[in-house]
């Protein structure tokens, strides 16, 4: 796919190097910080003291890989270098003709699911100490998304200023916080200085305690559906709890939960609001979908519903992504995806959501970028 535009994706992730905590933590927590832990059977995985789950990390790598090649067990030097080494990451950018990426943690994604708030805040305060020092060797191409362990609003305004020093773009939210949830009014300082600071915060999947739980009925593949449904849940909550009502600047993201449900989602908050508000509690004045398509952003790979049903959206708040390096990437086949799925869309609605979307939202400035046919011609044959 060449185009005259640069192509950004919404979500990118690092694959955690092996010092990523242990270098970068509070040394009070040295002896326990998360770390990875060579096994004969499998492989290389993340060790987080206090959490039973453990993280294999063949599939947080496997972009690139076959379907019947995706494998749990891997070893940590058989992964994408540019995971956890900056310096070759703009070489697999360019290998799927992406110009920019905002970064999300992978291990930091487990984290937000931690039951030690003190743990998480000495993890995460470490994540974003290396995240800042790895995207400082690009820092025009690789955009990074800090952590806040959401231990109170106080300390969660702290957290962003000190994010914002760092250079980051985004803060990635942990599904829950540890001081009542995110509808209360005791929140609005936050969101506030979200605004204030230009930092967007973003609800990515599986960071949330419905999505730690593993639990569906059926065969395993069942669970892997149900991971977009604890997202869902948040914004139905800043929906339909207000949140929006009393902020009207913030704008949130809705990070890989894909974007084709979004329509019927719109339709039943509007249904239960036009038909239900006496009896069903909602702290809105207007339809539900007007605050939906107002002020969420939604994150999506190859989710073709969303690409055939634009109009039934606000196209101007879809983002595009590769996932990179995660085993649902499309890289490095981004290109000939984007070219299938993007043919029936104006040229303004293709470059808004594989560009302007995402610059608006993060500040970034287009001029200083590849266009996606350049990134690509420079990718090695």
């Amino acid at each position: 796919m060449h185009v005259d535009f640069p192509i950004i994706s919404a979500d990118s992730h690092i694959t955690e190097a092996p010092n990523t905590y242990v270098d970068y933590i509070d040394p009070k927590y040295a002896a326990v910080a998360p770390r990875l832990v060579e096994t004969e059977d499998k492989g290389d995985i993340y060790v987080i003291d206090g959490m039973k789950r453990t993280i294999p990390m063949g599939l947080v790598a496997a972009a690139g890989q076959q379907a019947e090649e995706l494998n749990t067990r891997a070893r940590y030097k058989d992964l994408h270098k540019s995971g956890y080494d900056a310096n070759y990451r703009i070489a697999d950018q360019n290998r799927d003709g992406v110009s920019a990426e905002v970064i999300y943690p992978s291990v930091g994604m487990v984290l937000c699911n931690h039951p030690d708030f003190d743990y998480k805040k000495a993890a995460m305060d470490a994540y974003n100490r290396w995240i800042a020092e790895y995207c400082s060797v690009d820092p025009v191409r690789l955009l990074p998304a800090g952590q806040t362990a959401m231990r109170s609003p106080e300390e969660g305004v702290r957290d962003l200023e000190a994010l914002k020093a760092m250079g980051m773009r985004g803060v990635m939210m942990p599904g829950e916080p540890q001081v009542e949830d995110y509808d209360s009014p005791v929140y609005g300082e936050f969101w506030d200085a979200c605004v204030d600071l230009e930092l967007v915060p973003s609800f990515h999947i599986l960071t949330s305690s419905s999505d730690a739980s593993n639990r569906s009925r059926g065969p395993k593949m069942n669970n892997f559906l149900s991971i977009i449904r604890g997202n869902q849940d948040i914004m139905g909550m800043f929906v339909l709890g207000g949140v929006f009502e009393r902020h009207p600047r913030l704008k949130v993201v809705c990070v890989e939960a894909d974007a084709g449900w979004a329509p019927h989602f719109m339709y039943r908050m509007d249904h239960a609001y036009d038909r239900h508000r006496k009896w069903l509690t909602a702290n809105v004045s207007k339809a539900p979908s007007q605050y939906f398509r107002d002020h969420i952003y939604l994150t999506f790979q190859d989710d073709w519903v969303a690409f055939k049903n634009v109009d039934q959206l606000d196209w101007r708040r879809l983002c595009w992504a590769n996932d990179f390096p995660h085993s649902d990437s499309t890289w490095p086949w981004s290109q000939e995806m984007l070219d299938e799925q993007t043919v029936h869309l104006t040229g303004e609605q293709t470059r808004a959501i594989l560009c302007d979307n995402t610059a608006e939202l993060y500040g970034i400035d287009v001029s200083t970028l590849p266009v996606g046919g350049d990134a690509l011609a420079a990718a090695p044959a």
